[in-house]
């Protein structure tokens, strides 16, 4: 079992934020949706008002190995609200790189996650994830979330683009 420290993610890390974001895209078969850059990161979640947060695994070298700690995994949230429950915690994402997972690192991202909401007052952790992604969908059923389609009959939509500035009227 490799040697893994779950932190918030610093100004620095960001390149490595992008490049597992790219990963994940590619993992989801959606790398032509990735349009976000380092500098908008930097900018977005390292300012005065941050849009996000996020937390990044770390693999910490064994003893006397040359090479520095790697980062491998990242969990990226913000806070929403809820008419219903009121604060709430949405993790956006959530990657571990395919070689480390299995070894609990994805499971340590969320409890961190749920851990701040907590330290925050939030009452709900929500995140969604692609219908297809059985592996995902039974690691948080067995951490204890709820598949909300299945017990509710929740869709989730968006409007972007074209959409967005027609419903806008620009």
């Amino acid at each position: 079992m490799v040697s893994v420290l779950i932190r918030e993610a610093k100004e620095g890390d960001c390149g490595n934020i992008l490049r597992l974001i790219r990963e994940l895209a590619e993992y989801e078969k959606l790398s032509d949706q990735v349009k976000i850059s380092e500098e908008a990161l930097r900018a977005d979640g390292f300012g005065e008002n941050p849009f996000y947060h996020c937390l990044v695994a770390e693999i910490l070298p064994a003893p006397g190995e040359p090479q520095g700690p790697c980062v491998v995994g990242y969990g990226l949230y913000y806070f929403i609200y809820s008419t219903w429950k009121g604060r709430n915690i949405y993790l956006e994402d959530i990657y571990v790189k395919p070689e480390y997972r299995g070894q609990g690192i994805g499971s340590k991202i969320i409890k961190k996650v749920a851990e701040v909401a907590l330290d925050k007052g939030c009452s709900q952790l929500r995140l969604a994830v692609l219908d297809w992604n059985k592996g995902a969908m039974d690691l948080y059923k067995a951490l204890g979330a709820q598949d909300l389609t299945e017990a509710e009959g929740w869709h989730c939509f968006r409007f972007e683009g074209e959409a967005m500035r027609e419903l806008a009227g620009k």
